[in-house]
Protein backbone atom coordinates (compact mmCIF):
# COMPACT_ATOMS: atom_id res chain seq x y z
CA UNK A 1 0.00 0.00 0.00
CA UNK A 2 0.97 3.40 -0.83
CA UNK A 3 -0.56 5.98 -0.12
CA UNK A 4 0.10 9.96 -1.45
CA UNK A 5 -1.36 13.09 -0.53
CA UNK A 6 -4.51 14.28 -1.84
CA UNK A 7 -4.20 16.26 -5.39
CA UNK A 8 -6.54 18.50 -4.84
CA UNK A 9 -3.87 20.37 -1.87
CA UNK A 10 -3.36 23.41 -4.10
CA UNK A 11 -0.88 24.98 -1.17
CA UNK A 12 1.50 21.85 -1.34
CA UNK A 13 3.33 20.21 -5.00
CA UNK A 14 6.61 18.23 -5.36
CA UNK A 15 7.88 19.78 -8.65
CA UNK A 16 10.69 17.09 -9.12
CA UNK A 17 12.93 15.13 -7.83
CA UNK A 18 16.36 13.20 -7.95
CA UNK A 19 20.09 13.58 -7.95
CA UNK A 20 19.82 13.63 -3.78
CA UNK A 21 17.05 16.28 -3.83
CA UNK A 22 13.70 17.76 -3.84
CA UNK A 23 11.96 20.63 -5.44
CA UNK A 24 8.96 21.52 -3.65
CA UNK A 25 5.98 24.40 -3.60
CA UNK A 26 4.59 25.51 -0.45
CA UNK A 27 2.14 27.99 -1.18
CA UNK A 28 3.96 30.65 -2.63
CA UNK A 29 7.47 30.04 -2.09
CA UNK A 30 9.27 26.83 -3.76
CA UNK A 31 12.16 25.17 -1.87
CA UNK A 32 15.06 22.77 -3.19
CA UNK A 33 16.19 20.73 -0.32
CA UNK A 34 18.40 17.39 0.33
CA UNK A 35 16.36 14.52 -0.30
CA UNK A 36 18.51 10.89 0.10
CA UNK A 37 15.96 8.94 -1.55
CA UNK A 38 15.62 10.21 -4.54
CA UNK A 39 17.65 8.12 -6.08
CA UNK A 40 17.30 8.97 -9.60
CA UNK A 41 17.92 11.45 -11.76
CA UNK A 42 16.14 14.97 -12.30
CA UNK A 43 13.63 15.71 -15.03
CA UNK A 44 13.82 19.27 -14.86
CA UNK A 45 17.50 20.76 -16.00
CA UNK A 46 19.43 22.40 -13.66
CA UNK A 47 19.08 25.89 -14.56
CA UNK A 48 15.33 25.54 -14.37
CA UNK A 49 15.38 24.10 -10.24
CA UNK A 50 17.18 27.62 -9.99
CA UNK A 51 15.24 29.57 -11.61
CA UNK A 52 12.18 27.98 -9.76
CA UNK A 53 13.48 27.93 -6.33
CA UNK A 54 13.17 30.81 -4.17
CA UNK A 55 16.07 29.27 -1.79
CA UNK A 56 18.27 25.89 -1.59
CA UNK A 57 19.55 24.31 1.61
CA UNK A 58 23.21 23.64 2.12
CA UNK A 59 24.22 20.79 4.78
CA UNK A 60 26.52 20.93 7.40
CA UNK A 61 29.66 18.93 7.25
CA UNK A 62 27.77 16.57 9.77
CA UNK A 63 24.75 16.83 8.43
CA UNK A 64 22.49 13.63 8.75
CA UNK A 65 24.43 11.54 10.91
CA UNK A 66 23.29 10.73 14.65
CA UNK A 67 24.91 12.72 17.51
CA UNK A 68 27.46 14.56 15.35
CA UNK A 69 24.43 17.07 13.47
CA UNK A 70 25.86 20.41 12.43
CA UNK A 71 23.30 22.81 11.03
CA UNK A 72 23.20 23.72 7.62
CA UNK A 73 22.45 27.10 5.36
CA UNK A 74 19.44 28.03 3.79
CA UNK A 75 20.86 30.09 0.63
CA UNK A 76 18.22 32.53 -0.76
CA UNK A 77 17.80 33.14 -4.25
CA UNK A 78 14.59 34.97 -4.45
CA UNK A 79 13.24 37.25 -1.79
CA UNK A 80 10.64 35.20 0.26
CA UNK A 81 9.49 35.56 3.75
CA UNK A 82 10.85 34.00 7.33
CA UNK A 83 7.60 32.69 8.30
CA UNK A 84 4.51 31.47 5.93
CA UNK A 85 1.23 30.15 6.21
CA UNK A 86 -0.36 27.42 4.06
CA UNK A 87 -3.76 25.53 4.74
CA UNK A 88 -4.90 22.20 4.32
CA UNK A 89 -8.65 20.81 3.90
CA UNK A 90 -9.86 17.83 2.24
CA UNK A 91 -13.05 16.75 1.04
CA UNK A 92 -14.14 15.27 4.85
CA UNK A 93 -14.24 19.02 5.96
CA UNK A 94 -10.78 19.42 7.86
CA UNK A 95 -9.49 22.52 7.46
CA UNK A 96 -6.11 23.87 9.37
CA UNK A 97 -3.78 26.37 8.94
CA UNK A 98 0.35 25.63 9.11
CA UNK A 99 3.19 27.80 9.94
CA UNK A 100 6.39 27.16 8.15
CA UNK A 101 9.42 28.11 8.26
CA UNK A 102 13.31 27.71 7.45
CA UNK A 103 14.84 25.07 10.27
CA UNK A 104 18.58 25.10 10.36
CA UNK A 105 17.45 21.10 10.05
CA UNK A 106 16.14 21.64 6.14
CA UNK A 107 12.78 21.06 7.87
CA UNK A 108 9.95 23.77 7.35
CA UNK A 109 7.37 22.90 9.81
CA UNK A 110 5.38 20.35 8.19
CA UNK A 111 5.75 17.03 6.58
CA UNK A 112 3.62 16.58 3.33
CA UNK A 113 3.84 13.11 3.02
CA UNK A 114 1.91 13.13 6.49
CA UNK A 115 -1.35 14.27 4.47
CA UNK A 116 -3.11 10.90 4.28
CA UNK A 117 -2.88 10.46 8.17
CA UNK A 118 -4.34 13.65 8.83
CA UNK A 119 -7.25 12.53 6.89
CA UNK A 120 -7.55 9.10 8.50
CA UNK A 121 -7.15 10.29 12.00
CA UNK A 122 -9.62 13.01 11.36
CA UNK A 123 -12.34 10.36 9.41
CA UNK A 124 -11.47 7.56 12.64
CA UNK A 125 -12.36 10.55 15.23
CA UNK A 126 -15.40 11.59 13.64
CA UNK A 127 -16.36 7.97 13.40
CA UNK A 128 -16.02 7.32 17.62
CA UNK A 129 -17.30 10.84 18.14
CA UNK A 130 -20.33 9.84 16.28
CA UNK A 131 -20.74 6.99 18.60
CA UNK A 132 -21.26 9.20 21.71
CA UNK A 133 -18.91 11.05 23.64
CA UNK A 134 -15.61 13.28 23.28
CA UNK A 135 -12.89 10.40 21.96
CA UNK A 136 -9.60 10.80 24.14
CA UNK A 137 -6.29 11.33 21.60
CA UNK A 138 -3.02 11.05 22.40
CA UNK A 139 -0.23 12.79 20.12
CA UNK A 140 3.02 11.42 20.46
CA UNK A 141 6.21 12.86 19.35
CA UNK A 142 3.85 15.50 17.77
CA UNK A 143 5.92 18.13 16.30
CA UNK A 144 4.05 20.76 15.03
CA UNK A 145 0.82 19.22 15.59
CA UNK A 146 -0.74 18.99 12.12
CA UNK A 147 -2.17 15.78 13.72
CA UNK A 148 -3.19 16.80 16.75
CA UNK A 149 -5.54 19.25 14.43
CA UNK A 150 -6.82 16.76 12.62
CA UNK A 151 -8.27 15.01 15.42
CA UNK A 152 -9.15 18.42 17.21
CA UNK A 153 -11.07 19.54 14.28
CA UNK A 154 -13.09 16.11 14.43
CA UNK A 155 -14.33 16.58 17.99
CA UNK A 156 -11.45 15.03 19.93
CA UNK A 157 -10.22 15.94 23.50
CA UNK A 158 -6.22 16.12 22.33
CA UNK A 159 -2.95 15.78 24.25
CA UNK A 160 -0.47 16.84 22.04
CA UNK A 161 3.25 15.52 23.67
CA UNK A 162 6.71 16.73 22.36
CA UNK A 163 9.99 17.19 24.23
CA UNK A 164 10.84 20.44 22.76
CA UNK A 165 9.16 23.08 23.66
CA UNK A 166 9.90 25.67 20.87
CA UNK A 167 7.58 23.09 18.35
CA UNK A 168 5.07 23.03 21.27
CA UNK A 169 4.66 26.87 21.10
CA UNK A 170 4.40 26.48 17.08
CA UNK A 171 1.72 23.78 17.23
CA UNK A 172 -0.29 26.17 19.93
CA UNK A 173 0.23 29.07 17.15
CA UNK A 174 -1.00 26.56 14.35
CA UNK A 175 -4.07 25.94 16.56
CA UNK A 176 -4.93 29.50 17.04
CA UNK A 177 -4.40 30.32 13.61
CA UNK A 178 -7.00 27.38 12.79
CA UNK A 179 -9.42 28.27 15.24
CA UNK A 180 -9.27 25.88 17.04
CA UNK A 181 -8.67 25.48 21.08
CA UNK A 182 -8.47 23.41 23.89
CA UNK A 183 -5.31 21.14 23.19
CA UNK A 184 -3.56 20.11 26.10
CA UNK A 185 0.22 20.56 25.47
CA UNK A 186 2.81 18.65 27.73
CA UNK A 187 6.59 19.18 27.35
CA UNK A 188 8.02 15.79 28.56
CA UNK A 189 9.62 12.35 27.66
CA UNK A 190 7.30 10.28 25.69
CA UNK A 191 8.38 6.93 27.50
CA UNK A 192 7.87 8.33 30.81
CA UNK A 193 4.40 10.14 29.91
CA UNK A 194 2.74 7.16 28.34
CA UNK A 195 4.37 4.79 31.91
CA UNK A 196 3.09 7.07 34.44
CA UNK A 197 -0.40 7.13 32.33
CA UNK A 198 -0.17 3.58 32.59
CA UNK A 199 -0.10 3.47 36.35
CA UNK A 200 -3.30 5.80 36.55
CA UNK A 201 -5.35 3.83 34.69
CA UNK A 202 -5.75 6.22 31.81
CA UNK A 203 -7.03 5.47 28.30
CA UNK A 204 -6.88 7.05 25.15
CA UNK A 205 -9.02 6.55 21.96
CA UNK A 206 -6.72 7.57 19.64
CA UNK A 207 -3.13 7.51 19.70
CA UNK A 208 -0.42 8.76 17.46
CA UNK A 209 2.96 7.76 17.38
CA UNK A 210 5.72 9.66 14.95
CA UNK A 211 9.28 8.14 17.04
CA UNK A 212 12.43 9.84 15.63
CA UNK A 213 15.50 7.54 15.32
CA UNK A 214 17.36 9.55 18.00
CA UNK A 215 16.46 12.01 20.59
CA UNK A 216 16.57 13.71 24.09
CA UNK A 217 13.92 14.18 26.22
CA UNK A 218 13.25 17.99 27.89
CA UNK A 219 15.63 16.47 30.92
CA UNK A 220 18.41 14.35 28.81
CA UNK A 221 16.31 10.86 28.58
CA UNK A 222 18.06 9.31 25.76
CA UNK A 223 15.95 8.03 22.90
CA UNK A 224 17.12 5.33 20.35
CA UNK A 225 14.01 4.07 18.09
CA UNK A 226 16.35 0.56 18.07
CA UNK A 227 16.18 0.23 21.45
CA UNK A 228 13.19 1.33 22.73
CA UNK A 229 10.26 1.42 20.23
CA UNK A 230 9.02 -1.94 21.26
CA UNK A 231 9.09 -0.99 24.79
CA UNK A 232 7.03 2.43 24.07
CA UNK A 233 4.23 0.37 22.12
CA UNK A 234 4.30 -2.18 25.21
CA UNK A 235 3.44 0.75 27.36
CA UNK A 236 1.40 2.36 24.60
CA UNK A 237 -0.48 -0.86 24.42
CA UNK A 238 -2.01 -0.40 27.94
CA UNK A 239 -3.05 3.14 27.66
CA UNK A 240 -5.05 2.88 24.48
CA UNK A 241 -8.54 1.90 25.04
CA UNK A 242 -10.07 -2.20 24.60
CA UNK A 243 -12.30 -1.38 21.67
CA UNK A 244 -13.34 1.41 19.81
CA UNK A 245 -10.18 2.65 19.29
CA UNK A 246 -7.09 3.92 16.54
CA UNK A 247 -3.26 3.76 16.61
CA UNK A 248 -1.11 5.33 13.88
CA UNK A 249 2.44 4.62 13.90
CA UNK A 250 5.35 6.43 11.09
CA UNK A 251 8.30 5.47 11.02
CA UNK A 252 10.76 7.47 9.01
CA UNK A 253 14.01 5.38 9.95
CA UNK A 254 15.89 4.18 7.00
CA UNK A 255 16.34 0.18 7.23
CA UNK A 256 12.69 0.01 8.85
CA UNK A 257 9.75 -1.79 6.56
CA UNK A 258 6.19 -1.29 6.76
CA UNK A 259 6.10 -5.67 7.67
CA UNK A 260 8.37 -4.54 10.60
CA UNK A 261 6.42 -2.38 11.80
CA UNK A 262 3.66 -4.24 12.00
CA UNK A 263 5.41 -7.13 13.29
CA UNK A 264 6.61 -4.77 16.31
CA UNK A 265 3.31 -3.61 16.96
CA UNK A 266 1.40 -7.18 16.76
CA UNK A 267 4.05 -8.39 19.45
CA UNK A 268 3.70 -5.33 21.67
CA UNK A 269 0.31 -5.22 22.22
CA UNK A 270 -3.48 -6.89 21.53
CA UNK A 271 -4.04 -5.88 18.14
CA UNK A 272 -7.57 -5.22 16.00
CA UNK A 273 -7.79 -4.97 12.44
CA UNK A 274 -4.06 -3.75 10.92
CA UNK A 275 -3.14 -2.04 7.86
CA UNK A 276 0.60 -0.91 7.26
CA UNK A 277 2.17 0.66 3.88
CA UNK A 278 4.06 3.41 2.59
CA UNK A 279 3.52 7.49 2.71
CA UNK A 280 5.17 8.98 -0.52
CA UNK A 281 5.10 11.63 -2.89
CA UNK A 282 4.71 12.14 -7.06
CA UNK A 283 6.26 14.00 -8.61
CA UNK A 284 4.74 15.50 -12.04
CA UNK A 285 7.23 13.14 -14.00
CA UNK A 286 5.91 9.82 -12.87
CA UNK A 287 8.57 9.46 -9.98
CA UNK A 288 7.04 8.41 -6.58
CA UNK A 289 9.10 9.28 -3.43
CA UNK A 290 8.51 7.20 -0.38
CA UNK A 291 9.38 8.87 2.34
CA UNK A 292 8.10 7.09 5.61
CA UNK A 293 6.04 3.58 6.54
CA UNK A 294 3.15 3.71 8.71
CA UNK A 295 1.36 1.32 10.16
CA UNK A 296 -2.59 1.82 11.40
CA UNK A 297 -4.48 -0.60 13.83
CA UNK A 298 -8.43 -0.37 14.78
CA UNK A 299 -10.50 -2.60 17.37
Amino acid sequence: MAEFPPPSWSDYELLDSGAGEKLERFGAYVLARPEPKALWDKSLPEAEWRRLAHTTFTPGAGFGKAGKEDSGTWNRLRKMDDQWWIRYANVDGLKMDLRLGLTSFKHVGVFPEQAPNWDYIYRQTRALAAKGGTPRVLNLFAYTGAASLAAKAAGADVTHLDSVRQVVTWARGNMEHSGLDGIRWVVEDAMKFARREARRGKRYDGIILDPPAYGHGPDGEKWKLDECLFDMLRSVGEILAPQDAFLVLNLYSNGYSALLGETVLRQAMRVGTVESGELALNDPFGKALPLSIVVRMTR
